[in-house]
């Protein structure tokens, strides 16, 4: 069973759980054999035997990305910002909206082509027929 998680990764939120309701199952008043409990004071899980509450597990579970995931995550981030600080300086400067727009023209024309070139037959598209 599985205390309590920890994560250095800037990109894993963990969350839930009710802290007002530390019994599973709401066996506060007549704790039985078998009734389960988070004990807030230890930060453990315990489980009544009968005369007294076991913990469960003292052991940790690390969860981590991958040096990979963090990477590509930090990356969508930095390009994410990087439209938005665009987005912003568009709204206020006509060359760079103009700029912007031209941008946007030309991805679609790209598009445009990648579907034809992925289509069946592109190989009879000449290149004198890509604008």
């Amino acid at each position: 069973m599985i205390k309590s998680i920890h994560s250095s990764s800037p990109f894993l939120n963990i969350s839930g759980g009710n802290p007002g309701s530390t019994y599973i199952g709401n066996y506060s008043n007549a704790p039985g054999v078998g009734n389960m409990r988070y004990n807030p004071n230890s930060q453990n899980i315990e489980v009544y035997d009968g005369s007294t509450w076991i913990i469960l597990s003292a052991h940790h579970t690390t969860i981590n990305l991958s040096d990979e995931a963090v990477s590509l995550l930090e990356w969508a981030r930095k390009k994410r910002d990087e439209e938005l600080d665009i987005e912003r300086l568009a709204q206020t400067n006509p060359v760079i909206k103009d700029l912007v727009n031209q941008i946007k023209d030309k991805e679609e024309q790209i598009n445009m082509i990648q579907t034809l070139l992925n289509s069946p037959g592109h190989s009879e598209i000449k290149n004198s027929m890509v604008p």
